[in-house]
Formats: C-alpha cells, structure tokens, sequence
C-alpha cells in the first residue's frame, strides 16, 4: 500500500469516526445544561412496623386499608401524582430516608394517568437508575431515576409504578399519609407500566416517593409550600387536588410568562419546634434542610407553622410561649436567605371550636399573628386569617369557609386561601441554586 493510499483511509476513517461521534451526540441530547425544577413533591415521615392487630386488617380484593394495616408484599404499588408544571422530560426521586434496611425496587414505570387505576394507552415508559432497570435505596438514602423522554402536561397526572420484591410487612416504610389521592396496590408480582392493573388494595397515602422533577426554561423555578396539615389539604375532597398550593399553582399557569412550579412540603399535625404522635413527621426546624433547601429549582417559600405547637399543649404542658414560635420562624428565615430564597410568613387561621382549642392557645395565635404582620424579618406576610375569618366571630372560621372540625378550611376555604395570595410576591425570581442543575 503506498504512503498516498494509507493517507487517504486514515483521512476517510477519521471523517467517519466526526460524522458517528456527532450523529451520537445529535441522537443523545446532553444533560449537562438541562434545568430541571420540581414539579411535583411531598414531604416524607416515617410509617412505623404495624401492630398485631393493625395487620390483622390486610387488604380484600377490591379494596384496601386506609391506616396502619397497609403492607406490602411481592407486589407493586401504582400511585398517582398531580404535577404543577409541564415539561418534555421528567425524572423521579424516591426515598428510603426513613427506612431501617435497604429497599429494592425491581422495576419501576412512569405513564400519564387516565383514570382510576388505568394508564394512558401508550405512555408507560421504564425508570431506570444509571441506566439499570432495577435500584436498591439503602437506609437513608434517596435516589434520581435517569430522564425520560415523556410530554408531561402542566397541572395534568402522572402514574407512577414500582415494583418492590421484598416482604416489607414488618418494616418501617417511607410514607406521607394524608395524601388525599388513591393509590393501588397490585396482586402479587410486577405490574410496572401495566395496562391491565390487578387491584388488590388501596391506600390513601404515598409510598417512597419524594419528588417529580421535569426541565424546564432557564426563568422557570419552583415555589415550596412548607407547613401542617393546612397546607397539605386535610379535609380537602379526595382525589380533586383541592388544596391552596394547588390553587395557587393555578393562578400561576394562567399568568402569561410567570410559570412556577409548587412543591407542597406539608406534614399534618407537624409542629415548629417538638414532635408528637409519629405521622406528624419531625420539627420543622429539623425537617428543614431536606423538606425545603434539597429542593430542585426552588427560590421561594412559603411557611404556615404554629398552630400544632399552640393546641398540642392546651391538655398537656403549657407549651410554648409566641416568644418561642417567633424564634423558630426567624431561624427558618435566616437558613432560607442564607441559601439565596426568598420567604414569606403567614399568619395562623382561626381555631375556636376546634378539638385543641383553649382561650390561653388563641391569646398566643393572636400574639403571634400580631407579630407576623409587623414583623420585618420575612420578605412579606401572606395574611390568611383576614381570608378565612368570621368577621363577626374572628377567633372562628367563616362558616362558609369550615369543613367541620373548625380547624381545617374546605375546598372553598382553600381555594379562597390559594386566590388570595399576591402574585408580585413571585416576580423576579433569583436564579435557583446551583444544585438545580445538577445531572
């Protein structure tokens, strides 16, 4: 072979290793500078091993356990999420933060939701995890499922599916109860992406997930919504996405170039500074650094806390004082401006008629609301005891307002809660932290 022929096929060769390497990467968009915001999310407590006669109730065909008696066993859990924003590709976080051993997820699925527990035909798409189709989450950790190419719909459902081999009868699970959402568990075996879903079971509740994530314009970032069980929706109507977060995220989508999305970080029953009864989750000032500043894409923040704090103590200890409440919210504020987010303070919502109701507990309520609307420590107040209040009767909810228990808003309450909030409040976004961009 001469020297000129040898020339020409190493030339050729290298033209043709440019041409494969730039078709792989035409063919495999880099992640490097996608921006990926949460879309979807909820803050995570610890479901500890049922009793004896909590799992005597096991799940019939058809229907499920609404409470501690729910178990899972070799089967797969098909669970449905409300997103905020859209996107054109999602991935998922799941969590085992609060599990005593590893958990193993043998398949998992995300796919848009038709309805009850069926899928949209065509839109199951695998999770996988560094590019395995199964993960095992050790204790405490969290893990990110790789991307997947899915047209996701603002303020639409996701399904998501996962596969859990394992007796996890006697273990404690990765849960947020009070989800106000059914989800299905399966017969036994994997039913990932299935269309033909076997119910065995429902269960009101969210099992080892944390977060949807999807990617989005560089402008665009997600707004967390940090509280109790006001802000998580108890008593809203099931499966009706009823709560104030969701009504605000709403108003946000209508808002021409003004996109957010919402991350509901509530626990009911969670207070600010001590904890309770174990699905109240921990502290807020605890709970804090996972809950709110781990948030991907976020710049804002929300806070409704101290209520639990004030009626908890009303038939124990006297609890503790407004001095006290004010602290831990100035604590909060200092840790959210030191990691560049903005945050806004809310007032406490009427109480009187409520299960923990005390005339002592509503002197702090008013001492502390006090303080919240002369305060200069938050970036603004979102004053929600003017919206929901009697005025005739300001220590109570509006009639119109209650959903019973005097404690807790109903749909109207919590849509007029949601419509009441400035939306200037979220203008300007700062740029989200850094951690946003991560791969």
């Amino acid at each position: 072979m001469s020297m000129s022929t040898w020339q020409r096929l190493v030339r050729n060769s290298s033209i043709v290793v440019f041409l494969l390497a730039a078709h792989l990467a035409l063919a495999q968009p880099s992640s490097a500078q996608d921006h990926w915001v949460g879309t979807w999310s909820t803050a995570v407590v610890v479901r500890p091993v049922p009793t004896a006669a909590a799992a005597a109730a096991q799940p019939q065909p058809g229907r499920g356990p609404q409470g501690p008696a729910f178990s899972i066993d070799n089967q797969t859990l098909r669970q449905i999420v409300h997103v905020s924003l859209g996107g054109e590709r999602a991935r998922v976080v799941l969590s085992n933060v609060f599990g005593a051993a590893a958990v193993q997820i043998d398949a998992a699925d995300v796919a848009l939701h038709d309805k009850e527990s069926t899928i949209a035909a065509g839109s199951a798409h695998p999770l996988t995890f560094g590019g395995r189709s199964s993960v095992t989450i050790p204790a405490g950790a969290e893990m990110f499922s790789d991307p997947v190419s899915l047209t996701v719909a603002p303020m639409s459902d996701l399904v998501i599916d996962l596969y859990l081999p394992q007796d996890l009868t006697q273990a404690p699970l990765t849960t947020h109860g009070g989800a106000n959402q059914t989800n299905y568990l399966s017969n036994t075996g994997n039913f990932a992406g299935a269309a033909d879903f076997p119910v065995h079971g429902t269960t009101p509740s969210w099992f080892f997930l944390e977060r949807v994530e999807v990617t989005a314009p560089p402008q665009v970032s997600a707004i967390i919504a940090f509280g109790d069980s006001i802000t998580d929706g108890t008593r809203s109507t099931a499966n009706t996405n009823s709560r104030w977060p969701d009504q605000l995220a709403k108003r946000l989508l209508a808002k021409p170039g003004d996109a957010h999305g919402i991350l509901n970080q509530a626990i009911a029953g969670n207070r600010l500074l001590t904890e309770g009864v174990v699905p109240f989750g921990i502290n807020a000032l605890a709970r804090f650094d996972r809950d709110v500043l781990a948030q991907t894409g976020a710049t804002h923040v929300i806070v409704l806390e101290g209520i639990n704090d004030i009626g908890m103590a009303a038939r124990g200890t006297p609890g503790p004082s407004p001095e006290d409440l004010i602290a831990a919210h100035q604590q909060i504020v200092e840790r959210a401006h030191a990691h560049g987010l903005k945050i806004y303070g809310c007032t406490l919502t009427p109480f009187e008629g409520a299960a923990y109701f005390s005339p002592a507990g509503e002197t702090k309520r008013q001492a502390f609301n006090t303080w919240m609307r002369s305060q200069k420590v938050y970036d603004g107040v979102i004053d929600f005891d003017a919206v929901v209040r009697d005025p005739q009767n300001p220590t109570k909810v509006q009639a119109a307002y209650d959903s019973g228990d005097h404690l807790h808003p109903n749909d109207a309450g919590y849509q007029a809660m949601g419509g009441a909030i400035d939306l200037k409040l979220f203008e300007g976004s700062p740029a989200p932290a850094a951690k946003s961009k991560r791969k």
